[in-house]
């Protein structure tokens, strides 16, 4: 597969998504800011100072949901943001990780027990779902670093990679928006799942941190392709354009060109990528 490299420069680029514009949203997480690039490839900032953000989704009514120490709404017209979910049974969170969002607009995200780009020893985390306006739900608990999240297209299934397992795992949605029986869904070939996207067809494209590649595997846990990219730690991807066969794929290196650093690529898929519901806070 061939690869254009539309933007470079970056740290750990993280929560990649397409707008209805072809804009491609994305975080730079260890040098902090939320970043657009444009389909004719202009770069802009949407958000300077934010650092840690691990998943993004756009909000019905406007604006960004984003991760970071807590959930927030952004509003980009005011600059202004809105807290939805800081604290659990009274503590503040020390920090939420990927997301995805279902057809009633909530958002399921994983919350960190510690730094996951130090050298100290996971503390696990949990899995909570977000309802507007922001009522939150913890759905599970032992998650030892929580990464990608996407729901099946039947809204049955919702999909969680675990990085230090080497794993992808799985849970059946209930009716309410719960989850029950985790289990492994697939195993990496090599490296740790990170950011993911689910296709049209009920498989996932995961991103192998340290591996590099994008592992697709079939929506029974098989591997159809392991995609290699030009970077080592590959983070996350995302689909995009008219067709939902543009992937983008994002990194926190450049094994082409060191000093590129983090970098975007984009690439055709031979499945179309399902869409993400809009969050609605």
């Amino acid at each position: 597969m061939g690869f254009e490299t539309l933007a470079w420069g970056y740290g750990l680029i993280e929560a990649p998504r397409v707008d209805e514009r072809e804009r491609l949203h994305f975080s730079d997480v260890p040098n902090g800011g939320v970043y657009r690039r444009n389909p004719d490839g202009k770069l802009e900032t949407v958000l300077a100072k934010r650092r840690g953000v691990g998943g993004m989704m756009f909000n019905e009514g406007g604006g960004i949901v984003m991760t970071g120490r807590g959930l927030i709404l952004f509003d980009e017209t005011t600059g202004q943001s809105r807290n939805l979910f800081v604290e659990w049974e009274g503590r503040p969170l020390m920090g939420l990780n990927d997301l995805t969002t279902n057809d009633a607009g909530s958002v399921y995200t994983g919350s960190l027990g510690f730094n996951p780009l130090s050298d100290a020893a996971p503390v696990p985390g949990s899995l909570f779902r977000i309802d507007p306006p922001g009522r939150a739900t913890k759905l599970w608990d032992g998650i030892l670093v929580t990464n990608g999240l996407g729901l099946s297209p039947d809204r049955k299934l919702l999909y969680h990679a675990d990085s230090p397992t080497g794993a992808v795992w799985v849970y059946d949605v209930m009716a309410d928006g719960g989850v029950k029986d985790r289990r492994i869904f697939a195993k990496m070939p090599e490296g740790h799942p990170d950011g993911m996207a689910v296709d049209v067809e009920g498989g996932i494209w995961v991103a192998a941190v340290r591996a590099g590649e994008v592992v697709h595997f079939g929506n029974d846990g098989v591997v159809r392709k392991r995609i290699k990219v030009p970077a080592t730690m590959v983070t996350s991807l995302t689909f995009g354009g008219r067709d939902m066969r543009n992937l983008y794929i994002v990194t926190a290196d450049n094994s082409e060109d060191a000093s590129r650093k983090g970098t975007i690529f984009r690439t055709r898929a031979d499945v179309p990528g399902l869409k993400v519901p809009k969050a609605r806070f």
